[in-house]
């Protein structure tokens, strides 16, 4: 039975007992205490529930494919069954596809990365369908031809047609994508497509290249035939002899206008699903194909390319007026250009 305590002075206590509890009363304590308890346990559950929330976001980031990678955004990619109206997908109908677009600029290694994603027995990425400028004339025909590629409809000797798993093609920055960013950006967004940013880090030997290129369209010089790529070392020392001559007066201007177009080009698609490659990582570091590999939510496979590389060795075997561009370069920010390999 409860007691009840009854001071009558400072120095005198009294323990009475207490009065027989109503049955009410009792009743009205008991539920009182159980839902007490009740609102006391939703509170510890949804605590317990927070704090997974945060332990699972904080292994995510711990457990970043790059860390390194500044611009990668880590959400789930978009999953997708295209339905083509040009075959059926038979019994990979069920398979879920993955969009993607490569956006580089030439010469940056987007070639030789393609060759890399199409080994891969899932991947189809269908080449440089904007080079030609009736496709992207208007931002109109540039969704038709996006809507093409991604409803899996659009053939190319990459196509791996009702099994792939990952569906896209390469986008360099002046065929459009600049000038029509917004609405580009836009349907990133509402149609999932991830995008892979692949730049080159020194922008010296990209201009090499971009200059003996430029120049072998008319030369042809591989037995009459111009070829942006070659597949042996007899006929890339055949194209590495020639040195094009750099303007040193623009030189430095020129390279901080493709600082600003690769940086321009992040700010405009900073919203979408995206992840930033250098073609220098990706030669030294072989780990970075397996992130692009988890990016697309791909199963890991050892990635190959028959390409072989055309400028190798010092720049100064590349370039005809090498002191001029030596001497421009030095004391500079882009001085670092002048020693690196790749």
């Amino acid at each position: 039975m409860a007691e009840y305590i009854c001071v009558l002075n400072k120095d005198t206590i009294i323990i009475k007992p207490a009065k027989k509890t109503p049955i009410l009363l009792r009743m009205i304590v008991l539920v009182f205490a159980m839902v007490c308890g009740v609102y006391i346990c939703s509170v510890c559950l949804k605590q317990i529930s927070t704090h997974s929330k945060i332990k699972i976001q904080d292994i995510q980031v711990i457990e970043r494919p790059s860390p390194d990678v500044d611009h990668e955004n880590l959400q789930i990619s978009s999953v997708h069954y295209p339905n083509p109206e040009t075959f059926s997908r038979a019994e990979c109908a069920h398979n879920p596809v993955r969009y993607f677009a490569i956006l580089s600029m030439q010469r940056s290694g987007s070639g030789w990365f393609e060759t890399l994603l199409n080994s891969h027995v899932n991947v189809s990425s269908n080449g440089e369908i904007f080079s030609v400028l009736d496709r992207r004339i208007n931002i109109s025909s540039i969704t038709q031809t996006l809507d093409k590629v991604y409803n899996l409809d659009w053939f190319t000797s990459a196509s791996k047609n009702e099994c792939s798993a990952a569906v896209g093609f390469k986008w360099m920055l002046n065929q459009g994508v600049m000038q029509h960013h917004k609405e580009i950006a836009d349907y990133f967004n509402r149609r999932g497509v991830s995008a892979i940013f692949l730049f080159r880090r020194n922008l010296l030997r990209r201009m090499v290249s971009v200059l003996a290129n430029s120049y072998d369209r008319h030369a042809k010089l591989l037995n009459g035939t111009h070829k942006s790529h070659v597949h042996s070392t007899e006929e890339a020392e055949t194209l590495a002899k020639y040195k094009p001559m750099i303007n040193s007066t623009l030189l430095i201007s020129d390279l901080k206008e493709v600082e600003i177009t690769a940086t321009k080009a992040l700010e405009y698609f900073n919203s979408t699903r995206h992840i930033v490659l250098y073609y220098e990582d990706l030669i030294k570091n072989p780990t970075k194909l397996k992130d692009v590999q988890a990016f697309l939510g791909l199963p890991v496979m050892e990635l190959m390319s028959r390409q072989v590389k055309i400028h190798k060795g010092p720049l100064s075997d590349h370039v005809k007026n090498w002191e001029d561009i030596n001497k421009t370069l030095n004391g500079t920010a882009y001085e670092s250009f002048l020693q690196a390999d790749y």
